[in-house]
C-alpha cells in the first residue's frame, strides 16, 4: 500500500477548495516572509550604496556618528596630519548634508536627497558619469544628478540626457543641474548630488571649510590596510575628535547601525518571524482539519496493523507536498512585488538564489512543525471507537 497508494496526496487533493485554500495561505505566509527579508536586505545593500562608489581604501569619521546619514564632522586638519602616515597616497574630504527640494515637473512633492562635495582636483568616485564631468561642477551653483533618485521625473532626466541644464531653487539659490550619474535612493534618502566642495558650501553657507564629514584615505600600491590604519591610530592617537576604519570595517559600521542600532532592522526581522509563525498556524489548521475529518479511517488503519509511526509518516507527507507546491507560486508572486516596489521605492529589492533557498527551507520546517503539532490528535485515532 505504502508503494502503490500514494495516500498522502490523495488526502489533500481529495478536498479540491480546502486544498486550493491550503495552498493560497501557505504561499502567503511565504510571500510575506520574502517581502520582509527582500526590504531587510535592500536595507543593507542601500545603505551601503555610497561606499561602493567612492576610492576609499580608509576613512576618518567622527567619533560620534552614527550612520551615513548622521555624519557630525571632525576638523579638516585631521587629513593633513594623516599624510605623515606612511603607505598614505591621497587623503580627500568629503562634505555631507542632506537638500530639501521641489521638481520642476511637480512642485507638490518635497524631495529629500544628500549632497556630496568635494574637491574635483582630488577625484574620489569609481563613477565615470562623475569623472566626465569634473570640470562642470567645478562651475559655480553646478550640480550633477542622480538618476536613480526615488520619485517619476521622465521630462527632467531626458533634458539632462540631452545635455540639457535644468535650473531649480533650494535654500534659497539657484542651482544648475548639468548631468547625470548613479547611486540610488536609500531608507536614509532619496537620492544624492555631487557638486564641488566650494558650491558646496554655497549651498549650505552654515557649513565651514574647516569642518569635513568624511576622510576619504587612498593607500600606495602593497601597502597593507589594516597595518595603515594602525599607524594612522598611532598618529592621532592624542586626539579624541576623531575615529579610524578600514573601508570593510566602515561598510560594517553602516549595516550595523542599521541591524542593530535602528528600529527599521527590528521591525523587518520581526515581520520575518510574523510570517514563520502565521505559517505554521496556517498549516497546522490544514492538518488538524484533516484529521479530524479522517479520525475513523486511520482507526482502521490502525485496526488493519498499520502503525501509528507510518501515520505519522502520512501527515508529514502531506506537509511536505503542501510546503512545495506553495512555494512556486509565492516565488512568482514575490517576483511581481519586488518588481513593483523596486519601481515606486527604487531600493535595490532583487529575488536570489540564496534567499529563495532560505524561505523554501523555512518553508518547510513551518509546515513540519505544524504536522508534529497536528499529530498529536492522531493519539486518539483508537480501533475500539470505529468497531
Amino acid at each position: 500500500m505504502r508503494k502503490k497508494v500514494p495516500l498522502a496526496w490523495l488526502q489533500i487533493a481529495h478536498a479540491k477548495v480546502r486544498f486550493v485554500v491550503a495552498l493560497a495561505g501557505i504561499a502567503l505566509a511565504c510571500v510575506l516572509i520574502f517581502v520582509q527579508l527582500g526590504f531587510q536586505a535592500a536595507l543593507y545593500d542601500s545603505s551601503v550604496k555610497l561606499h561602493r562608489v567612492l576610492r576609499a581604501d580608509i576613512v576618518l569619521i567622527s567619533p560620534i556618528a552614527r550612520n551615513l546619514t548622521a555624519m557630525n564632522t571632525i576638523p579638516r586638519r585631521r587629513l593633513y596630519q594623516a599624510l605623515d602616515t606612511p603607505g598614505i597616497a591621497t587623503v580627500g574630504a568629503l562634505y555631507i548634508e542632506n537638500l530639501t527640494w521641489r521638481p520642476p515637473e511637480n512642485p507638490s512633492v518635497i524631495q529629500n536627497s544628500t549632497v556630496l562635495g568635494f574637491d574635483p582636483a582630488q577625484p574620489m568616485f569609481t563613477l565615470p558619469s562623475v569623472n566626465r564631468k569634473l570640470t562642470e561642477v567645478r562651475l559655480r551653483d553646478h550640480l550633477l544628478f542622480d538618476q536613480e533618485t526615488k520619485g517619476n521625473y521622465p521630462q527632467f532626466i531626458e533634458q539632462l540626457k540631452q545635455g540639457k541644464t535644468i535650473t531649480i531653487e533650494a535654500n534659497r539659490r539657484r542651482i544648475d543641474f548639468v548631468g547625470l550619474f548613479n547611486i540610488g535612493s536609500s531608507f536614509g534618502t532619496d537620492g544624492y548630488m555631487v557638486t564641488s566642495d566650494l558650491n558646496f558650501l554655497r549651498l549650505f553657507s552654515n557649513r565651514q571649510k574647516a569642518n569635513v564629514n568624511l576622510g576619504v584615505i587612498t593607500l600606495r600600491p602593497g601597502a597593507d590596510a589594516q597595518v595603515v590604519k594602525l599607524a594612522l591610530e598611532e598618529q592621532l592617537r592624542q586626539e579624541n575628535d576623531v575615529r579610524t576604519l578600514t573601508y570593510q570595517e566602515w561598510v560594517d559600521w553602516e549595516k550595523n547601525y542599521w541591524q542593530t542600532g535602528s528600529s527599521i532592522g527590528f521591525i523587518f526581522g520581526l515581520g520575518v518571524v510574523m510570517g514563520f509563525v502565521v505559517g505554521i498556524i496556517i498549516v497546522y489548521q490544514i492538518l488538524y482539519s484533516d484529521v479530524s475529518d479522517h479520525l475513523k479511517e486511520y482507526a482502521t488503519l490502525k485496526a488493519i496493523g498499520y502503525q501509528q509511526s507510518y501515520l505519522l509518516k502520512l501527515i508529514f507527507q502531506e506537509s511536505l507536498i503542501l510546503a512545495s507546491l506553495a512555494f512556486i507560486p509565492s516565488c512568482i508572486i514575490s517576483e511581481i512585488v519586488y518588481g513593483f516596489c523596486r519601481s515606486v521605492t527604487r531600493l535595490p529589492l532583487e529575488m536570489t538564489w540564496s534567499r529563495s533557498a532560505l524561505v523554501f527551507f523555512l518553508t518547510i520546517v513551518m509546515c513540519i512543525v505544524s504536522g508534529a503539532i497536528a499529530v498529536q490528535k492522531l493519539k486518539s485515532a483508537d480501533p475500539a471507537d470505529v468497531f
